[in-house]
Order: C-alpha cells, then structure tokens, then sequence
C-alpha cells in the first residue's frame, strides 16, 4: 500500500509534553514507539497519515498517545499494551508497594535473591528499605520512587537522602562482611525521570539510578522490553478493579497470571474473558525483544 507522502517541515506544528514545555513535532519519535510496541512497518505508516490529518498547535503528547492507542487497539491487544506500557507502570499506583514489587521481579528474573520492604539496620539508625537485592558478591539497597503522573521529576534532593541512608547502612553491611569481598551499591529506581542535577550528584557520589529512559542503553524501559516481564496493569483486557484486586494480591507480571489463571475465576471473570485476557497475557510475555 503507498501512502501520502508526509511534509510536517512548513508547518512546524507544536507539541505540549507532560511536563508543560513545548516542542516541535517529531514523527519519527512518534514512529518509534509504534514499531517498539510491534506495529508493522505499513501499520505504522497508515497511524503516521491519520495522526497527521489531526494535528494542531498546541496539541499535547497525551492527546496523540491516545490517538495512537485507539488505532493499534483495533488492530492488536498485545500491540496496544505494549505502547500503553509507560502509563500501565504508572497504574501500580497510587501507592507505590506494587511498584517496589514490580522492580523486585525484574531483578528475580536477572538472578538477583530478593526481598522487599522490610527494616535494615544502619550504623546510626534503622531504615526501612524498598528492595535489597544479592547476587554473587554485590549487595544492593534500592529506593524506589514511584509517580502517577508523567510530568513529575524526580529533583536532587531525592538521591541526597537516598545516599545518607545508604551511607549508614553501608558501614553496618561492611561490618556483618566477615569475607570483606562484598561490593555493595546504593540504588535509586524512579518511573519518570531524574532531573540533570539529580544524574549529575549520582554521578559524583557513585550512587546508582535507573528510570524511565535511564541509563538510555539500559532504562526501566528497555528492561522490562528485552525481559518480557509486563505488568498486569498492561493488560486492556481487564478492567480497573481487576487490576487492583489482581495488585492486592501480590500478582503484578502478566507472566504470574499465566502461571496462575485460576486467579481469574476467583476474582470473579468469567471463562470467556479469562480465555481472551490469558490469550493476551501470553502474548505480552513472548513480546520481541528491543
């Protein structure tokens, strides 16, 4: 099929990012993530035309992410969860425990032992800590910081505290180390993004962030992408409530949901949905990888 050629260079059309700040449209962004979320390379052309028809300055980001999930839900449901993926991570809110969670099997999946919120005593004082994770001879302590909404930045002030903390629960580590070959990390896990100056102390300090689109060869993103690992919350097929109630019982991956389908059933779907929600669940666990 040929399609319109495309000339947004005269126009110059003015997009509005969560965040409030303005920039100027970029198709080949927006072609990106359709082709990451699985669409075909003619798929993504035919969302290209229409979305274009429908520009205007001013128009936010969130207006045309709708636009394009409406389109790719029509087509696929497992295409439609991937692109929603960023928003579907803010849907392990509003408080943030399915998230700690959530990061929690992603670090199972790459070997790490894991536990989640529980109390680490410091030097100085107790702590209570989102997620420690141990793999051969590193230690981490992970902070997660959890926003529902996109436009929030997580400033420097949030990896000043981490790294004190850090810094106190490092000696009382250090000390219980009777090989003193452990090598341990503090870590600070946000859902949106770090501001400049917060990567910048990071940086200084040796403390160790991972975002939305950080670091770019190896973001939050691109983890959950090459892994499989979607959350529940991915899934169109399910309503709100079944989301949570499915959070409220510790089941965040959609791959935990094919291990166990019974749990449909005892939440009250019926065996039609739980067949199309497992069928969808199925194929977000085998998305391409990248």
């Amino acid at each position: 099929m040929k399609h319109k050629r495309r000339n947004l260079k005269d126009r110059m059309i003015e997009i509005v990012k969560a965040n409030g700040e303005r920039e100027i449209y970029h198709e080949s962004k927006l072609a990106d993530s359709l082709r990451k979320a699985g669409a075909s390379e003619d798929f993504t052309e035919r969302i290209l035309d229409e979305i274009e028809d429908q520009l205007y300055d001013g128009i936010s980001t969130r207006e045309i992410y709708r636009k394009a999930f409406r389109l790719l839900k029509s087509h696929s449901r497992a295409m439609a969860s991937r692109y929603e993926l960023k928003k579907s991570i803010m849907a392990l809110g509003p408080a943030g425990y399915p998230f700690e969670k959530f990061i929690g099997e992603l670090l199972r999946n790459q070997g790490f032992r894991v536990q989640t919120g529980i109390l680490a005593e410091g030097q100085c004082v107790t702590h209570e800590i989102d997620v420690i994770a141990e793999k051969n001879s590193v230690q981490r302590m992970i902070e997660c910081k959890f926003h529902h909404q996109a436009g929030n930045i997580c400033n420097v002030k949030i990896p000043l505290y981490i790294q004190s903390r850090f810094l106190d629960i490092k000696k009382k580590w250090e000390e219980q180390d009777a090989s003193g070959r452990k090598r341990f990390e503090g870590w600070v896990v946000n859902n949106t993004r770090f501001s400049e100056d917060a990567i910048q102390y990071a940086r200084c300090v040796g403390l160790h962030l991972l975002s939305w689109d950080y670091p770019a060869e190896n973001s939050l993103k691109k983890q959950i992408s090459y892994s499989g690992l979607y959350p529940v919350t991915c899934l169109t097929s399910l309503r709100k409530s079944e989301k949570k109630e499915l959070l409220h019982r510790d089941l965040v991956l959609c791959r935990q949901l094919c291990e166990k389908p019974g749990v449909l059933r005892e939440i009250g779907i019926s065996e039609a949905r739980s067949r199309n929600i497992l069928s969808d669940a199925k194929a977000l666990c085998h998305a391409m990888k990248g």
